[in-house]
């Protein structure tokens, strides 16, 4: 087995990891205090330039073309700068593939080209709804063709990006009388359209930068040709698209655990107890070493699901299997990190209580480590 990245994958690591330390972390606090919504939009429109919002995407609608490897990659390195921009970077990228997997060619054309420019500050995802979270199957939204519209009525909850973002997939019931999760379909919309109403942004324990709204649908009206994919397939056009957006933020959780590692990891080299740094406790040297050891498995992990999307594989099982362990032992990690620093680590003074905060959801969004572990196991009693 070769895990010798390429040429391109080294490239948009190494790019990514330097834009992560020069661009991203020296504004992280900030933005974690103001949600700056410029400082915010300006480095989404940095990373656009830079390739970022369309790594799995083909170059013929402004894509990277560089795989769910490099996007990966790229998302840990981002992770370690700014939960906030990564986690909207991620979801872009997923809007991005959404929409190149199953649009028509006039949406590709439409509407892919400015979520790679920047154009878009963002693309988002309108799934959840408060009745409908871990099971989407059970949402309430519903459309109703009239004429040459759709028009769409009900409410999204926890929507990542919807104040800036261009594009939206949207779904909703089609088919009341179909068995359910049949008879759901998927959109595109935008903010402009008639009846697209952005709700309240949530106050959120982390990742404040990236703000967290309510959609509200009041007789919105969606153009016919803006269905994307077949009209009551858009429950599997979702759970197909969560699965790599799982792979996303496990690599983010990633890079956020490594962020707290390390930085707790050259704290301890300096701090001195008893009259010797408390790197040299074995207390201290365990929390290192399993750690990393830990978020390295989880490494392995990822890249795997990675690799098996790139071939064509399934690998819905070996999503679910990065995202709950790396989204895991990131969490720990980030909670060794403030026991590392002890009191110092529970200020904002310094960046793990931050990364502590920014981490704890990663194991709620995109689907909880609960059901990871569900469809882990109807996956191997299969």
């Amino acid at each position: 087995m070769d895990f010798e990245l390429t040429e391109e994958q080294k490239i948009i690591q190494d790019t990514a990891s330097k834009f992560a330390r020069r661009e991203l972390e020296p504004v992280a606090a900030e933005l974690d205090e103001t949600k700056n919504r410029e400082i915010l939009k300006s480095n989404l429109k940095k990373l656009a330039e830079l390739g970022f919002m369309g790594l799995n995407v083909d170059p013929e609608y402004g894509g990277t073309g560089a795989g769910a490897v490099a996007f990966s990659l790229a998302m840990t390195e981002l992770g370690r700068g700014c939960a906030s921009t990564t986690v909207t970077t991620s979801v872009t990228n997923m809007v991005a593939e959404c929409i190149q997997v199953v649009g028509s060619e006039d949406l590709k054309q439409k509407y892919i080209p400015p979520l790679c420019s920047g154009e878009y500050p963002a693309g988002s995802f309108g799934l959840t709804e408060t009745c409908a979270g871990s099971d989407p199957a059970a949402m309430r939204t519903t459309a109703v063709l009239d004429g040459d519209h759709w028009v769409l009525n009900g409410n999204k909850i926890f929507i990542s990006s919807a104040e800036y973002a261009g594009v939206f997939v949207v779904w909703a019931v089609t088919d009341k009388d179909a068995p359910k999760g049949k008879g759901i379909s998927a959109f595109l919309a935008e903010p402009s359209f008639p009846g697209f109403i952005v709700g309240k942004d949530e106050k959120k324990m982390g990742q404040n930068a990236s703000c967290t709204n309510e959609l509200i649908f009041d007789n919105c009206r969606v153009p016919r040709e803006n269905l994307l994919g077949k009209e009551n397939d858009g429950f599997r056009i979702a759970v197909a698209e969560l699965a790599g957006g799982r792979v996303g933020i496990g690599s983010m959780a990633l890079g956020i655990g490594l962020a707290a590692m390390d930085f707790a990891t050259g704290y301890v080299k300096e701090r001195v107890q008893f009259g010797a740094p408390i790197a040299n406790q074995q207390a201290i040297q365990w929390m290192i070493a399993d750690n990393y050891t830990r978020l390295e498995g989880a490494r392995l992990l990822l890249m795997r699901a990675a690799f098996l999307k790139d071939q064509g594989r399934p690998y819905s099982k070996e999503a679910s299997m990065a995202k709950v362990y790396a989204t895991e032992s990131a969490n720990k990690a980030c909670y060794d990190a403030i026991q590392m620093l002890g009191g110092y680590g529970y200020t904002r003074d310094f960046p793990v209580e931050r990364h502590y905060r920014d981490v704890r959801v990663t194991s709620i969004y995109e689907g909880t480590s609960e059901i990871q572990r569900l469809i882990i196991a109807r996956e191997l009693l299969k």
